[in-house]
């Protein structure tokens, strides 16, 4: 029996990815670890708790083909008492945010060493946090855009009426008067301001909130 094996839990370690590629390449990662397992993979939260939920990880990938939001994936596995770790190709802010804020242990990229990989699964998989920049740029927004401090409710009017909603529609969503939502948006766009991020118009907001991760950055559309 190694040292390794002698002083350390085995740790389960499960994994959601649909391109066979990065499967098997973690597979070959984890392979040669005495200390962890993977047990359990598939293309979905669901399909992989439909094997097992004896897992002290999952590694999880954040666009999937069920359509399935990284904020719902990550909420699911944790009920369950599952830490997650996120392995990403991290292009898409908007969604790298939304797992960070739901409580991962880290976000890494698909392009890491092999070792930068195997560590941070072994120190994921024991409960510890994988503080990377993606991780850290994920919850404090981009350092280099200065934070314009909108409250929860205003993130809330933001989203809404930024992603091509009028006030009005803005105003049932969220409950609010109609005048309400238009004094939200009046002190959101001088926070933007005092910021020296000005949005005086509708496209305007949708950039900051695509810039911020309040919104994801829209999808090139394919050729065909």
């Amino acid at each position: 029996m190694s040292e390794v094996t002698r002083t350390q839990a085995v740790r389960r370690i499960g994994l959601v990815e649909d391109h066979e590629s990065v499967a098997i390449g973690l597979a070959a990662m984890l392979g040669p670890e005495p200390d962890l397992d993977l047990v359990a993979a598939a293309e979905s939260v669901s399909g992989l708790l439909a094997q097992t939920t004896d897992l002290d990880l999952v590694v999880l990938d954040l666009r999937l083909p069920d359509g399935s939001s990284p904020e719902d994936n990550v909420t699911a596995l944790r009920e369950r008492g599952i830490e997650v770790l996120v392995f990403t190709g991290a292009d898409n802010a908007f969604l790298v945010r939304s797992a960070a804020k739901a409580g991962v242990l880290g976000v890494l990229r698909k392009s890491e060493s092999v070792a930068t990989v195997v560590e941070a699964v072994r120190r994921a998989a024991s409960g510890e946090q994988v503080v990377t920049t993606d991780w850290a740029a994920a919850i404090d927004g981009d350092p280099q855009l200065s934070d314009v401090g909108l409250s929860p409710r205003q993130e809330e009017v933001l989203m809404l009426y930024a992603s091509g909603e009028k006030a009005s529609r803005v105003a049932r969503l969220t409950g609010l008067s109609e005048q309400t939502v238009n004094d939200y948006l009046g002190r959101i766009r001088q926070k933007y301001a005092d910021a020296g991020r000005p949005a005086p118009t509708k496209t305007d907001l949708y950039k900051r909130a695509v810039e911020d991760g309040w919104l994801p950055v829209p999808e090139r559309q394919q050729r065909t």
